[in-house]
């Protein structure tokens, strides 16, 4: 997927479990976006300093830095970019997750999810991006 410039999209998974990454990767590559993983936050904020994404697609539990303190680092050094972060999770039922969550405002996609949910959210995201924009 290009942007209005050509460029092609980026996507940045936060993402501790291999098989969930990879499937992120194998399904939003063939969508045609350039998608790199991080398995931890911290990984993650090193990437973010490097190169801008369009996409952050972080999980809330990965070790070594949770997702909700990469977001809260992302609000603090980047607030702009909290606006493209989409949060996953397979603990719907503790509430701080979802007092986290609510709290945030964003778009999230409970685990497990299947490719069309996980194409869908990040079209939405990016087409909310491009309405926001153009306001």
């Amino acid at each position: 997927m290009k942007t209005p410039d050509g460029s092609v999209r980026r996507i940045l998974v936060v993402e501790d479990e291999p098989l969930i990454s990879e499937v992120c990767q194998r399904v939003l590559t063939r969508e045609g976006y350039v998608v790199e993983i991080a398995a931890y936050g911290k990984l993650a904020r090193d990437m973010v300093g490097v190169k801008p994404y369009d996409v952050y697609l972080i999980d809330i539990r990965p070790p070594a830095m949770s997702g909700k303190e990469f977001y809260e680092w992302l609000q603090e050094n980047y607030s702009q970019e909290t606006k493209r972060v989409i949060l996953t999770t397979g603990d719907m039922l503790g509430v701080a997750t979802k007092v986290f969550i609510e709290g945030t405002g964003r778009p999230y996609l409970p685990k497990p999810f299947s490719p069309d949910d996980l194409k869908a959210i990040v079209r939405e995201t990016l087409l909310n991006q491009i309405d926001s924009s153009s306001r």
